[in-house]
């Protein structure tokens, strides 16, 4: 498998799984400003939709969109506990945490990455994110989203609080978030993929 990805971007999260998996991969990094791979390729002929994670099978065929990515991925080693079953009830709050996580969340932090949002549409987008930055922080009871086993849904939702201190949200204001997020940032999966993208 090949997983095509950008440092620090929401692929860390399939890239952060594969590792979980110890499954065989390769990694490709993509430039999102200039749409080229490292080796020179254009990024738009793999996704026209020019963005990361693009997943890419021994067959050749591309799976696209995280949420789908993630949940492909705990499924090729059901032993591993990545994801529940599917369609058993567990599976399902699965697939809730993860639209949470991309709907809720990723997609709140845009406008804060975005040098040229206005700065209302910045101070609305960070309104939004501490809401439900502070639902999180009530429902945050286990060790992980799910309960007592890291999932693919934690590897996302690490993911994305690690942007926090890139854009000047202090996770001090959500004491929950803030263990959670510590106890995963030690976790050796997550200290590997950080290493890989760090040292291509």
């Amino acid at each position: 498998m090949k997983l095509y990805y950008a440092p620090g971007a929401c692929s860390l999260a399939a890239h952060i799984v594969l590792r979980e998996l110890e499954l065989p991969f390769q990694l490709v990094a993509v430039s999102l400003s200039r749409k080229t791979t490292s080796s020179g390729a254009d990024f738009n002929a793999i996704n026209p939709k020019g963005y990361v994670p693009v997943l890419q099978l021994d067959d050749g065929r591309l799976l696209t969109e995280g949420t789908a990515v993630l949940q492909y991925l705990a499924d090729l080693a059901p032993g591993k506990a990545l994801a529940p079953a599917n369609g058993t009830f567990e599976r399902y709050r699965l697939q809730e945490w993860l639209g949470f996580i991309n709907s809720e969340l990723h997609k709140t932090f845009g406008p804060l990455f975005d040098a040229t949002a206005p700065a209302e549409a910045k101070a609305r987008a960070r309104a939004l994110l501490g809401r439900r930055l502070g639902y999180l922080d009530g429902v945050l009871h286990g060790p992980y989203l799910m309960g007592a086993t890291f999932t693919v849904a934690d590897a996302y939702l690490y993911t994305v609080l690690s942007w926090a201190s890139h854009v000047g949200v202090d996770l001090d204001d959500w004491p929950a978030v803030k263990g959670y997020f510590e106890r995963l940032v030690t976790r050796p999966t997550i200290q590997a993929a950080h290493a890989a993208e760090r040292a291509r």
